[in-house]
């Protein structure tokens, strides 16, 4: 597709801001066993500049910085410097316009099995969550190891409290990966993403990933957590045997494999992670990821978009860092607006293992969870505030009694995507 050769305008220099444009000239394709040698097969000419697609200005750049920018001088391209394009629009109206409507309260009680016979409709069963349950689905049950899924298991999510369990919400359990299932009993020890990816043969590892699957289903879980496909911006990169390469087209095909391998056994599901430019180990949590939006959307977010596409993971897993200043639990751009609306996911969005807390600066009456739901990042995992408790913060009912807080239309929403899986599941 010629369309693959575009790049994006985040300058509007083409005359064309925020949109990908493929440039009038000519295109060389080369092939071989390394840059160095490969050799020109093929090309093709574009008469005239074509845009193929138009978006929008989402997750930008907020930090004044330079990037290299190619100068033309007698007849050879040399390095100069531009500044990076700074975000633009306003994001607090662009949420406010679009909250969610909440689903008007049901005049009986529902229990989830009349959801799964069809007796029932899922919106009616979550518009019949009071706050307090629709705080504890939108959280995991509080810590790793949980009683409730296999032994070892990573913390399980859906039927976190006794009371959503005796209305039905089943239980979902999550199980670390990515090179195999990571439990406490013997499972296969499965090659790294790098070593996958070398192999440059997605129908091998699609295979690989029913076998996994099979595997998960043997032992009764229901999402493992990977396949990690950040991408090798460093070498030095603590995690980079998890990801897949420094190329974001051979890390999204690659990913989408394993994932449609994985999902192909039915009952289970893959979690692509983490969303996104988690790219070093080294204060992992804490570090802030500074980028344009170009680079963004070409490279970091690119693989993403070719797994999302190409093989729908019915569950997506966020990053510890922030993406241009915000977390990526809280980030509504990235979230709400490309993941969601551009790419059409319609799946799950869990946290990378807890989270950072933080007040959301556009609207103050919502913090921790309540920032979280209202970017549509449905669940916290495993869902304590901290690793030394596995009970809530309390943040979001808090906020939704609050003048200006959490709405519960949006509660509604990540509650549907959690109960959407769950059906999903098979369960």
């Amino acid at each position: 597709d010629p369309a693959e050769f575009a790049s994006y305008d985040d300058s509007g220099i083409t005359g064309h801001p925020y949109c990908y444009v493929l440039e009038a000239g000519s295109y060389g394709i080369y092939v071989g066993s390394d840059v160095r040698s490969a050799k020109q097969a093929a090309s093709w000419n574009a008469q005239e500049l074509t845009v193929t697609q138009t978006l929008a200005c989402r997750a930008g750049a907020v930090t004044k910085m330079n990037r290299i920018h190619p100068v033309l001088e007698d007849g050879r391209y040399t390095p100069a410097f531009e500044p990076v394009p700074q975000r633009t629009g306003d994001l607090k109206a662009h949420i406010l316009e679009n909250l969610p409507a909440a689903t008007a309260i049901p005049d009986r009680q529902i229990h989830w099995e009349q959801v799964r016979r069809g007796e029932e409709t899922l919106e009616d069963f979550v518009a019949g969550l009071n706050p307090a349950e629709l705080d504890a689905i939108t959280r995991g049950e509080g810590k790793m190891r949980s009683s409730l899924g296999v032994d070892g298991n990573a913390g399980i999510l859906g039927g976190t409290t006794e009371g959503l369990r005796q209305k039905g919400v089943p239980v979902v359990t999550t199980t670390d990966g990515p090179a195999g299932i990571r439990i406490s009993y013997s499972t296969s020890l499965l090659p790294c993403g790098t070593a996958l990816a070398c192999s440059w043969n997605p129908a091998l590892v699609e295979k690989m990933g029913r076998l996994f699957g099979a595997e998960m289903a043997h032992y009764g879980t229901d999402i493992l957590l990977g396949p990690g496909m950040n991408i090798h911006r460093d070498p030095l990169c603590g995690r980079n045997f998890e990801y897949f390469s420094e190329d974001p087209h051979v890390s999204g095909k690659i990913a989408a494999a394993m994932v449609r391998g994985i999902q192909s056994v039915p009952g289970r599901s893959a979690c692509p992670k983490h969303f996104a430019c988690n790219n070093q180990e080294w204060m992992r949590n804490r570090n802030d990821s500074r980028l344009s939006e170009r680079a963004l959307r070409e490279i970091y977010l690119k693989g993403f978009e070719i797994c999302v596409k190409e093989s729908a993971p019915l569950t997506m897993m966020t990053s510890y860092n922030k993406i241009n200043g915000v977390w990526g639990h809280y980030q509504y751009e990235l979230v709400t607006d490309i993941l969601r609306g551009e790419w059409g996911y319609s799946g799950l969005v869990i946290t990378d293992w807890w989270m950072q807390s933080s007040a959301d600066p556009n609207f103050p009456a919502l913090r921790n969870d309540a920032y979280r739901i209202r970017a549509q990042v449905d669940v916290l995992m495993p869902g304590g505030k901290s690793n030394f408790s596995g009970d809530g913060d309390g943040s979001l009912v808090q906020s939704y009694l609050s003048p200006d807080g959490i709405t519960l239309g949006e509660m509604q929403r990540c509650a549907k995507n959690v109960l959407r899986l769950c059906q999903k599941l098979g369960k």
